[in-house]
């Protein structure tokens, strides 16, 4: 596909939101989506649980480029999960990859022109609390964004607000019922901090120690663009972390990404579990 050049705050603005929500829309048919899952790397195996779904890839739709990260499949999907009407992304876009903050945050804004007012952000992330495991699911409640970037900078959006409030930017209520649903499920759900790096580099020993006494849980490359751009069109946010390794300085093995993937296969069914019963109970 032929991307559109030109200033970013037009390029993956809210009349280009439209654009590609119109070409999803068309493509779909059916009603307005409950809620949009966004899903990191390893996690896309959710996609298979959509029922009634439409396969759309990225590349086919207006503004989107090619996903080029393993573990993503680059996709749209439109069905129903847990008898509510979804779209889910199999992959996103990172800024490691040479993209704009505002692309990052772009498919926040196409599901929200789509009619959805949640959003479901799920990522692999490594282990920064030591009392954690790998295979461990978060649920984030806060973030700290040293990607020293941000979708908003630029000409206020249609419908944006110009000084979203950041105070909590993932729902209360929302982790509530993610709470009661891994409780009933019986899955253990840590909660924390998710730091978000604009990679691709993985974290020195040093940095870790920085981010731990800075009070973050767990470290990323991603989410948190998504975010911003959700809470500043009033959308509810919760988010969901698989701690795939320990971070640099806490393991005495490297890391890699095939040890990501690796790690999020073993989690995908209770990942899948905890996204399906939340979304069910919207």
């Amino acid at each position: 596909m032929k991307m559109t050049q030109g200033d970013p705050a037009s390029v993956y603005g809210a009349d280009a939101a439209r654009t590609a929500a119109d070409m999803i829309r068309s493509r779909s048919g059916g009603a307005a989506p409950v809620a949009a899952v966004i899903l990191g790397s390893g996690l896309g195996g959710l996609a298979n649980e959509i029922e009634s779904r439409t396969t759309i890839p990225f590349a086919e739709i207006p503004g989107f480029p090619t996903a080029t990260v393993a573990g993503h499949a680059g996709t749209v999907i439109v069905g129903r999960l847990a008898g509510k009407s979804v779209v889910a992304l199999a992959g996103r876009f990172h800024m490691y990859e040479g993209h704009d903050a505002r692309l990052a945050a772009f498919p926040a804004r196409v599901v929200h022109a789509l009619g959805a007012e949640t959003l479901v952000v799920s990522n692999a992330a490594g282990g920064v609390n030591r009392l954690w495991q790998p295979g461990d699911l978060m649920l984030i409640r806060d973030h700290i964004n040293l990607m020293f970037r941000n979708p908003l900078i630029g000409p206020t959006e249609q419908g944006d607000l110009r000084f979203p409030d950041m105070s909590e930017p993932y729902d209360a209520k929302l982790a509530t019922v993610a709470r009661e649903v891994a409780r009933e499920q019986g899955i253990v759900l840590r909660e924390g901090v998710y730091a978000a790096g604009l990679g691709p580099a993985y974290e020195t020993a040093a940095e870790v120690r920085m981010l731990a006494f800075l009070g973050a849980d767990a470290v990323g490359m991603s989410t948190v663009p998504e975010v911003i751009a959700a809470r500043a069109m009033g959308m509810r946010v919760v988010g969901f972390s698989c701690i795939t390794n320990l971070a640099c300085g806490l393991s005495n093995t490297p890391i890699t990404h095939a040890e990501v993937l690796e790690t999020t296969a073993h989690a995908a069914k209770r990942f899948q579990t905890l996204v399906k019963g939340v979304v069910g109970r919207l």
